[in-house]
């Protein structure tokens, strides 16, 4: 090919730059080397674009749209496996949130977290299940410096119907950029309700759902092994005698 074929090559390569194509994408294009299109663009100013990773910039990528296809069909299958909710329903799922997120501390009934609808589905169910003093509810916020405090509280208060006045002092946390970088716009929550017979009742609750799961004298056992394991730690008393966790079958699983 003469020079005259390689000066329009190299004009088209300088346009083509201008309208931020890639290198790798210009060469193709006119069939040249990747490190001649780079020679003669060095000096042409672009606005970079997004890496092109093999598709259409004005199409998802295929894995994207395999990904949402997928969680639709998981959608679809649980709301057909879940059918109608019933108060039923209601009770023993809130139960098994509260049996892992909840206050287990005896004078109040409390849960914390930044999912909002977990914190409604709790509030929903606790004034459903039982007839509880509204004037007792109270709210409060873990929330970074920085962060709009009162666009939080007004966001919470109307999303769990707990007027401001009920809202305890928050506390505002100093951002530490090497242990954590986001943060929650609208901060934790913490719902707290305060009466120790509401509180004994819901783990009353969960025990009833989890000790048939638990045979019979097992978690006295556990509670005993676990007393027994931290004091192997330590130097045994005079005449102590040193328990071995397999005399009682191992580790067990304490419900509640």
């Amino acid at each position: 090919m003469g020079n005259g074929g390689k000066f329009i090559e190299r004009e088209q390569a300088r346009n083509l730059r201008a309208q931020s194509w890639t290198l790798q994408a210009i060469a193709d294009e006119l069939g040249v080397a990747k490190g001649s299109v780079s020679v003669w663009v060095r000096d042409v100013d672009f606005v970079p674009k997004p890496r092109d990773r093999g598709h259409s910039n004005h199409q998802p990528h295929p894995l994207h749209v395999k990904k949402l296809a997928e969680i639709e069909r998981c959608k679809a299958e649980a709301e057909a496996v879940v059918g109608p909710l019933t108060d039923r329903d209601l009770r023993m799922s809130i139960l098994g949130l509260y049996a892992g997120a909840g206050s287990k501390t005896e004078r109040s009934v409390s849960m914390a977290n930044t999912n909002p609808v977990l914190l409604r589905c709790f509030i929903t169910w606790l004034r459903c299940e039982f007839e509880i003093d509204e004037s007792r509810l109270r709210v409060k916020l873990y929330l970074h410096e920085g962060l709009d405090l009162d666009v939080s509280m007004t966001h919470w208060s109307g999303l769990l119907d707990i007027p401001e006045e009920q809202f305890r002092q928050p506390y505002r946390a100093v951002s530490d950029p090497s242990r954590r970088r986001a943060k929650h716009v609208h901060g934790c929550a913490t719902v707290l309700y305060s009466c120790t017979i509401t509180h004994r009742r819901v783990m009353a609750m969960i025990e009833a759902i989890t000790s048939p799961f638990v045979p019979s004298g097992v978690a006295q056992l556990a509670e005993q092994g676990t007393v027994n394991a931290l004091v192997a730690g330590s130097s045994p008393a005079p005449g102590a005698m040193e328990t071995d966790s397999r005399e009682i079958g191992g580790p067990f699983l304490v419900f509640g």
